[in-house]
C-alpha cells in the first residue's frame, strides 16, 4: 500500500494547513504519524487516496512522495509485537520505521522494512500475523 511523506516546517499552523488541504478535495486520513526533527517535520499518513493526495499537497507548495508500506494485523495478545519483530529479525529483516493503527478490535502496524518482499511473503502463511490491503485499512 501507499504511505504519503510530507515534510513540514517547524511552524504553527503547517500541519492544519495540510488537513485542511486534504478535508477539502474529500482525501480521508486513515493512519498518521508526526516526528520531528530541529528544522522540520515528518508527516507519515496513510489516506483514502494517496496519488490524489500527493498531487493536491505539491500543488500547494509542499514536499510530498509516496513510498511502499505494509500494514499488517496483530493480534490482542501480550507479547504479539514482540514476537513479530524478533520473526523479522531473525528472517533477516530490519524495519526501517513502524507506527500503529488502531480501530476498535483491531490493531495494525504500519512498517516500512529493508525488503517489503520478503517480508510480505514470510507472512504469507502466518496464522498470527496478517498482511492487510489497502481496502481492509481504509475499511476498518
Amino acid at each position: 500500500m501507499k504511505q504519503i511523506t510530507v515534510f513540514l516546517e517547524n511552524r504553527i499552523g503547517r500541519l492544519e494547513t495540510v488537513t485542511d488541504i486534504l478535508s477539502k478535495n474529500n482525501i480521508n486520513i486513515i493512519c498518521i504519524s508526526l516526528s520531528d526533527t530541529v528544522d522540520y517535520g515528518m508527516l507519515r499518513m496513510l489516506v483514502s487516496q494517496p496519488a490524489e493526495a500527493q498531487r493536491v499537497l505539491m500543488e500547494a507548495g509542499f514536499s510530498a512522495m509516496l513510498t511502499d508500506v505494509l500494514a499488517v494485523r496483530l493480534i490482542h495478545q501480550f507479547g504479539m509485537l514482540n514476537k513479530f519483530n524478533g520473526l523479522l529479525a531473525s528472517n533477516g529483516i530490519d524495519i526501517k520505521y513502524m507506527y500503529a493503527l488502531m480501530s476498535g478490535k483491531d490493531s495494525a502496524v504500519v512498517l516500512k522494512t529493508s525488503d517489503n518482499d520478503k517480508c510480505e511473503e514470510l507472512l504469507k502463511n502466518s496464522e498470527e500475523f496478517k498482511v492487510l490491503s489497502a481496502v481492509e485499512i481504509y475499511n476498518l
